[in-house]
């Protein structure tokens, strides 16, 4: 677990250098530690660390893990595919869903999130870079989906998340994350009041934080290479 505290510190600096960059705070992007595939006992090692807000892929394996966890102070994020079977458990048990990309999924997390819980923060998924393997809706589509997720009272619309195609290709990665806050930029200036990127992970956070990421998502730099079920 000592490893794990040193691995969160080198991201945090990762985090100050890239953020000193852009002439930004560091306190400006938010760290989210992804989580999925680590056992419950990490989670609580990061948050020993000062790690609040943790990001999970799968709605079973979350509980699972929320269970030990609930004396700790988390955040949970949603960050995976969003089945309609596993829409209640979500709406339920996190925070923040980033990956919202039907208007009918968002229609099922605002039936099932509980009156006695604030508003559930939602990110649209875009797909940025066109892969088929990727989900999100095509650029440019963003804002009928903004439109139906600002209807909904149990859903407050955030911004937007994207997971680019994998590269070493440090341009394409500014591109890509540009065009991601271009759309943000549009939806402000269409009058939804968004203030979120979600983009950026181990291997191109700096990229994202130069281009206006708000949340980074880091997995494999803080927990190391994911357990293989």
């Amino acid at each position: 677990m000592t490893t794990i505290a040193a691995n969160m510190q080198a991201v945090r600096d990762r985090i100050a250098c890239a953020a000193q960059g852009a002439g930004r705070p560091p306190s400006s992007i938010a760290l989210i530690a992804v989580s999925k595939t680590w056992p419950a006992e990490y989670i609580a090692a990061a948050h020993a660390c000062g790690q609040r807000a943790f990001a999970e892929s799968y709605a079973q394996e979350a509980m699972e893990k929320m269970k030990p966890l609930a004396h700790l102070p988390l955040e949970w994020h949603f960050i995976g595919p969003l089945q309609s079977n596993k829409t209640r458990p979500i709406a339920e048990h996190f925070h923040w869903v980033h990956s919202v990309e039907r208007e009918k999924i968002a229609a099922r997390l605002n039936e099932a999130r509980p009156e006695r819980l604030p508003p559930l923060n939602v990110c649209i998924q875009v797909n940025v870079s066109g892969e088929a393997s990727k989900s999100g809706v095509a650029p440019g589509q963003e804002p009928v989906l903004a439109r139906a997720i600002a209807a909904l009272p149990r859903l407050r619309l955030r911004g937007l998340m994207a997971i680019p195609e994998p590269t070493r290709d440090a341009g394409l990665q500014r591109r890509r994350f540009a065009l991601l806050r271009e759309l943000k930029d549009g939806l402000v200036a269409a009058g939804f009041a968004v203030d979120t990127l979600s983009m950026g992970m181990s291997d191109d956070l700096e990229a994202a934080i130069l281009e206006g990421a708000t949340m980074v998502r880091v997995g494999t730099a803080i927990f190391g290479e994911r357990i293989k079920s």
